[in-house]
């Protein structure tokens, strides 16, 4: 039985209608109906997470595993604004993230009532499209509420948000079925195959083309650019942007000097990240990476493989570099033992899936990983990094998920192991140097007394005690042959429940 609340009925009739099939929920009373009738809809599995800034973390990690549409649901009030983080993060990842928010009756906004905020416009421009229901009370508010979930819903690449007010009472189960709603499609603008030969002869016919791709990013390319310094050979005259946030600013800046710039992304967005920005075309980015991939495979091109040549270089005295305990040689071997995870990919199981935090875990991502990574470097924020993780790994159950995360962003997000769905598919490489290190490298904070103890927030606080409250497999390593024993043991122990390495460095 579902709800007697009709905007409630409305709203989840066409959330199956739209293919949404998965649902991070939040306790509360405001927004019960909503995810009873969630619970109650054979075609959405709910997953419940009790702190909202980590639920909403788990639902764009699940975006990213999914590559569909994932709800996060809270009750009114404050709840709605612990989102912001994770909203803006699936704005500049693009991702689909429909952000459900129950609310109070707008006559009660403002009148010093409980959990009530004005919640309509909460996320600003990092929505595509907010709408707020209308209780409907006859055919043409009904007509009104269905349009708006739909107007919500057709928006595919990017965060959405409906707000559901609801008058008491709340908890009233009497309905035996859902409405059969009107469903409306959106067909967006696509890459047309005369628009794709186009861009893949301008690419092979440029002398010196470049393919840039952004999340999830491949490595080295940062190394590349440090070895090739003010050598002007081998800077690109035509750059094939298919979007996503780029971590390294050394890149950045380099592909500045770049002549011209087309990039690909799917909402035709003016994104100029290298100043140099010539065409837009709306698409599909992967699409059109693929299609360049597979002609340099047919037609090599020699300013692509003078690039190949010189990572091929990179890597092979990276690879020979002794290096003592440290992140640096966590992640290093952590890499080398991954690869053979990854290849050869076995038949049977799917290849790893890796996360890297923000800050100095993704920049050594750069420098030692040899596959794509995830990241949320949409607004580069260290909060949610863990959650998001986790998120992938109840979407992508049958992977592993690895999770390299630094101390400090831990800590913050330490609530997304508090998760009774979480599984041993999810690993955790945790390093512990105890303050944020990035700040060591900032040159001229080192002057400020405020460095250690305010700034990078120095500590002694150790991820043990977190892990046995949580069930969650616990080891550590003080020395390099601790940290080898631990990351073979992260990499290959069979486990019900996650596994968690903590490097201590301090």
């Amino acid at each position: 039985m579902y709800s007697n609340k009709e905007n409630v009925n409305i709203l989840t009739s066409l959330l199956t209608a739209h293919g949404i099939h998965h649902a991070v929920v939040c306790p509360g009373s405001r927004n019960a109906p909503i995810v009873h009738n969630l619970n109650e809809c054979p075609d959405i599995q709910c997953y419940p997470v009790t702190d909202e800034r980590s639920a909403a973390f788990y639902a764009l990690g699940m975006t990213q595993a999914l590559k569909e549409p994932v709800v996060v649901c809270v009750t009114s009030g404050s709840a709605l604004l612990n989102l912001a983080p994770a909203v803006a993060e699936a704005y500049y990842q693009h991702r689909p993230l429909v952000v459900i928010s129950a609310d109070r009756p707008p006559q009660w906004i403002d009148q010093q009532d409980g959990q009530t905020l004005p919640q309509s416009d909460a996320f600003g421009r990092f929505v595509r499209k907010a709408v707020t229901l209308p209780e409907p009370h006859n055919e043409e508010e009904h007509w009104y509420c269905n349009r708006l979930v739909n107007e919500a819903l057709i928006i595919k690449h990017a965060p959405v948000h409906i707000n559901v007010p609801i008058s008491e009472p709340l908890f009233a189960f009497a309905t035996s079925e859902l409405p059969k709603e009107r469903k409306i499609d959106f067909i967006p603008a696509d890459i047309s195959n005369i628009t794709l030969t186009h861009v893949c002869r301008m690419f092979m016919q440029a002398k010196r083309p470049m393919l840039i791709a952004g999340q999830p990013m491949n490595a080295l390319m940062d190394e590349a650019v440090k070895a090739v310094h003010d050598d002007e050979s081998f800077v690109p005259d035509f750059v094939l942007y298919t979007g996503g946030c780029i971590v390294s600013k050394r890149l950045k800046h380099f592909l500045r000097k770049a002549k011209e710039t087309w990039v690909v992304n799917r909402d035709g967005e003016v994104t100029d990240t290298f100043m140099n920005l010539t065409h837009v075309i709306q698409g599909d980015g992967e699409t059109v990476a693929d299609l360049i991939r597979f002609n340099l495979e047919e037609q090599p091109h020699p300013f692509v493989q003078k690039w190949e040549a010189l990572i091929a270089d990179i890597r092979q005295k990276m690879d020979a570099d002794t290096l003592p305990f440290s992140q640096a040689a966590a992640v290093k071997h952590f890499e080398q033992q991954l690869s053979s995870l990854l290849l050869p990919p076995s038949s049977f199981l799917p290849p790893p899936i890796v996360h890297y935090a923000n800050s100095t875990a993704i920049r050594l991502a750069n420098t030692y990983a040899r596959h794509p990574v995830y990241c949320n470097r949409g607004v580069n924020g260290i909060e949610g990094s863990l959650s998001t993780a986790a998120g992938f790994s109840l979407a992508a159950s049958s992977s592993l998920v690895f999770c390299v995360i630094g101390d400090l962003s831990f800590f913050y997000d330490q609530n997304a192991l508090w998760n009774q769905n979480l599984k041993g598919n999810l690993r955790i490489l945790l390093l512990n140097n105890g303050k944020g290190g990035i700040f060591d490298t900032l040159p001229g904070l080192e002057q400020s007394p405020a460095r250690e103890p305010l700034v990078a927030a120095q500590h002694h606080t150790s991820a043990e005690g977190i892990c046995m409250q949580n069930a969650v497999g616990y080891r550590k390593a003080a020395d390099m042959q601790q940290m080898q024993q631990g990351i073979d043991w992260l990499l290959t122990a069979d486990s019900e429940r996650p596994l968690l390495l903590e490097i201590l460095l301090s």
